[in-house]
């Protein structure tokens, strides 16, 4: 008996050995931290190190980061590899993401004229100009955010992600560093990476924050009070510049900023176990175009501290692998909406922007396309969402916080030069809401070498009717065709073939007009236009300083039809375009003495298609022609030139000058190469053909070979205030050639 309890004793004596000495070892090891600094894209380098720290099987048990280090880490502590983050950042248009630039097709077809003509926006508000608080909303930013979040979209603490994690903040009001741990995870690295007049601040539960490195950009000791043993610190923050290197008011700024960075960094770093300082000095916080070479500079830094990564090796190392499908969301199942925030705009107004309903699966494409169409309103300062998983169902609950845009008015401005308008300046004052809440009034002065002036009123019902008006008015100086001036038996006393003119147009409408799928409208209204022509070149009896060829006023109705998917309205990579008008003219002033009723006929479609990332063809072919009384001559096509927003019917033709080729009928095919040699840089080869004369649907010249040919070889520089473009053309007929400029957008 006494040897059996002597047994048992020692038994369990090992047994508690055992148990003891399996918890010392457990409890021996370490917790590993991983701290990542800010440094805008000199951030990229994190991706490089973590290929490394994953290729070594070390298992992190937190991660802290502050700016781009936030977002690097809120990403690996998602559980998305090295390997995974460096593929996603690889794809990302980062032009596109910084700037806010959302797709032409979730445009309107008022707000893509709006992106298509003016330079600078600035708010007006009280005959105060005020600046925007950032360049950009981040919108399209925190929409990736988002759907690279959405499988841990919801968990709310972030302790409780694969990989816990904290992000460092600061409150603009304070200037204190705020950690953030819990919440919208997208939201929370948004606002540390929101920087300072790039970004706007960011609202969080009442606190206005913005970038984490103007209060904290290396939290390394928030991660040691969270128990780690081992901090790997990576650093891509910018030394000290020299005077030589401080060249500009913003480097001056920056290395104003530096000083305390790098003072906090002497004691930073001696508290870092590993420290790697990746070689970055040659790149800027914007240097995201050579995001390949920082990611490299990062593998290497870690390399050069292999040994002491080694030691953190666990004993059964494998490489870690994710479980996360990276970046796809092909579908997702939206549940409910909740809209909070709208009281000028309704919450039926948003969910037809948004396109979406209740309990309706969808693609993820089609989602983000109903946030760009309401974003692309610039009704809403903010529009900030969450897609949270539902409870007890598949599928997610959307909720939606708005800021509506409190600023109504806006100044706009732009520039142009072309060879038929020549310089002009652009102002704009735009108000929306000026009588009721989905309206809009906008007044074009077109200051230069030809004074116009461009007003319109919209009342915006999207898919329902809309109403709205416009009064335009256009004046140029040219040498026009005769034949479009003078009658035949005038032709033959003259012996003219062009006339210096001036014109004059103003044109007013009213008009209706309703959508169909965002991109399609039709509308229908009443025109008067009064259109005069006069010359110094020619002189009549009683007239010693112009001769007048035309002085009328004209009144019609109208129809149109339009089709526009391309993705760019001057350098179309992709997409389909329709523009279809009818005007019946039916009433004409004293001076058109012989007027009659006539209609005038015209339409232009395309499809543009890209063969690689670099090169897309343009094919176009339009025509047009009249119907009734053709004695009236003055509003008769007339071919020549080049450019858009060309009034009357007048229609681009290279390899002739502007107004050279005039008839009452024409039809005519487009092509042109477009070879984007640099990013935003385009080399053009066009081509065009054309028969243009009177009656030529009635005599059947229009099915013969063309009589007109024009080619074209140009250079164009995509800039914030349109294309700068220089092309040259030949026409064969002629056996002369013609240069044509245009710098910005055409109005």
């Amino acid at each position: 008996m006494k040897t059996k309890i002597i047994i048992s004793a020692l038994f369990m004596l090992v047994l508690f050995s055992a148990k003891a000495q399996n918890d010392t070892l457990k409890n021996s090891t370490p917790k590993i931290g991983l701290v990542l600094s800010g440094g805008g894209a000199k951030g990229l380098a994190h991706i490089g190190v973590l290929k490394v720290i994953d290729s070594l099987g070390i298992k992190i048990d937190y991660v802290a980061g502050t700016s781009m280090g936030s977002i690097i880490g809120a990403l690996y502590a998602s559980r998305y590899t090295g390997k995974q983050l460096d593929s996603i950042f690889k794809e990302i248009d980062f032009d596109n993401l910084i700037n806010d630039e959302l797709p032409r097709a979730s445009k309107a077809f008022y707000e893509r004229n709006n992106s298509e003509k003016y330079g600078v926006t600035l708010p007006f508000d009280n005959f105060k100009i005020k600046l925007p608080s950032a360049l950009s909303r981040g919108q399209n930013t925190y929409g990736l955010f988002l759907r690279l979040t959405l499988h841990v979209s919801e968990i709310n603490k972030f302790d409780e992600l694969p990989i816990p994690f904290f992000c460092i903040a600061t409150n603009i009001e304070t200037g204190k560093a705020v950690i953030l741990d819990s919440g919208n995870l997208a939201q929370s690295i948004m606002a540390s990476g929101a920087l300072p007049s790039l970004f706007q601040p960011v609202n969080i539960n009442g606190q206005i924050l913005i970038d984490g490195g103007v209060a904290n950009n290396y939290p390394v000791d928030e991660l040691r009070a969270k128990g780690m043993d081992i901090i790997i610190g990576v650093d891509v923050q910018d030394g000290l510049a020299t005077r030589d290197e401080l060249t500009s008011a913003p480097d001056v700024l920056v290395q104003i900023n530096n000083f305390r960075t790098i003072n906090d960094m002497k004691l930073k770093v001696k508290k870092t176990d590993i420290y790697i300082k990746p070689d970055i000095k040659d790149y800027s916080v914007v240097s995201f175009d050579e995001g390949s070479k920082i990611i490299e500079s990062g593998k290497q830094a870690t390399l050069e501290n292999i040994d002491a990564l080694k030691k953190l090796m666990s004993s059964n190392f494998t490489e870690i692998k994710s479980k996360v499908n990276c970046c796809v969301h092909d579908s997702i199942s939206i549940n409910n909406i909740f809209i909070n925030g709208n009281s000028k705009y309704t919450r039926s107004y948003i969910l037809g922007k948004l396109k979406l309903k209740t309990n309706e699966k969808i693609t993820y494409n089609y989602f983000n396309k109903g946030i760009n169409n309401l974003v692309a309103t610039n009704n809403f300062d903010s529009f900030e969402y969450e897609l949270k998983k539902s409870v007890n169902k598949e599928g997610y609950d959307l909720t939606a916080n708005l800021v509506e845009t409190k600023t109504t008015t806006f100044l706009k401005f732009g520039l142009h030069y072309d060879d038929l308008y020549k310089s002009g300046a652009l102002v704009n004052l735009t108000k929306k809401r000026w009588l009721f809440d989905n309206d809009v009034a906008s007044l074009d002065v077109v200051l230069g070498d030809n004074v116009r002036y461009n007003f319109e009123y919209f009342i915006d019902r999207g898919f329902y009717w809309s109403i709205g008006l416009k009064s335009r008015y256009n004046q140029f100086n040219k040498n026009i065709s005769a034949k479009l001036l003078l009658d035949d038996a005038q032709m033959a006393s003259s012996e003219l073939n062009k006339i210096d003119a001036k014109l004059q147009d103003q044109t007013n409408q009213i008009y209706i007009q309703t959508l169909f799928r965002k991109y399609f409208s039709i509308g229908a209204g009443l025109e008067h236009k009064r259109l005069e022509i006069k010359t110094e070149t020619l002189t009549a009896n009683n007239q010693t300083n112009n001769f007048i060829f035309e002085n009328t006023d004209y009144l019609s109705v109208f129809g149109g039809l339009k089709l526009d998917t391309y993705d760019n309205k001057y350098f179309p990579k992709k997409g389909l375009y329709f523009d279809g008008d009818l005007h019946m003219y039916l009433y004409a002033s004293s001076f058109n003495e012989n007027f009659d009723n006539f209609s005038i006929a015209k339409a232009n479609m395309g499809y543009a298609f890209s063969v690689s990332d670099k090169l897309a063809f343009n094919l176009q072919t339009g025509g047009g022609f009249k119907v009734g009384d053709k004695s009236t001559q003055k509003l008769d096509f007339a071919l020549g030139g080049y450019g858009n927003n060309l009034i009357n019917n007048f229609v681009p033709f290279v390899g002739y000058d502007f107004v050279s080729i005039t008839g009452n009928s024409y039809v005519k095919a487009f092509l042109s190469a477009d070879y984007e040699i640099f990013k935003k840089q385009h080399i053009t080869l066009e081509g065009n053909w054309a028969n243009v004369d009177d009656d030529i649907f009635e005599t059947g010249e229009w099915l013969s070979l063309p009589n007109y040919n024009g080619y074209a070889l140009g250079y164009a520089i995509e800039t914030f205030l349109g294309p700068i473009q220089a092309k040259f053309s030949y026409s064969p007929e002629l056996r002369q050639s013609y240069w044509f400029f245009n710098v910005g957008f055409w109005f």
